[in-house]
């Protein structure tokens, strides 16, 4: 058998055509606005600059508090999970806090 020989014409080339599609209609828009967002318009009344300050050093507080509180909360886990280590390992003084027994209690 003749492994060099090439596949015919007719297999190795395919053609597709590609028909165009028409657009999809658009309405027609009148008011040369989306409808809907006329609501959305500002109006003519200046900017409250006092209020947006007060609200952004808000939100600013409040994420700073979260970050702290997660700082706090993943400081407090390690702690536990290291002195939890501590006493598994069977050693004795683990506590950062020691606590003092008197030898003579009578």
């Amino acid at each position: 058998m003749n492994s060099d020989r090439s596949p015919s014409p007719q297999r190795s080339a395919r053609i597709l055509s590609f028909r165009r599609r028409q657009p999809a209609p658009q309405p027609p828009n009148l008011s040369g606005v989306a409808p809907g967002l006329s609501q959305y318009e500002r109006d003519d009344n200046p900017d409250d600059y006092r209020h947006r300050m007060i609200v952004n050093l808000a939100a600013f507080l409040f994420v700073l508090l979260l970050v702290c509180a997660g700082y706090w909360l993943a400081d407090t886990m390690a702690r536990m999970r290291k002195d939890q280590d501590c006493v598994l390992s069977g050693r004795r003084g683990c506590s950062p806090v020691s606590i003092e027994i008197p030898r003579n209690r009578w």
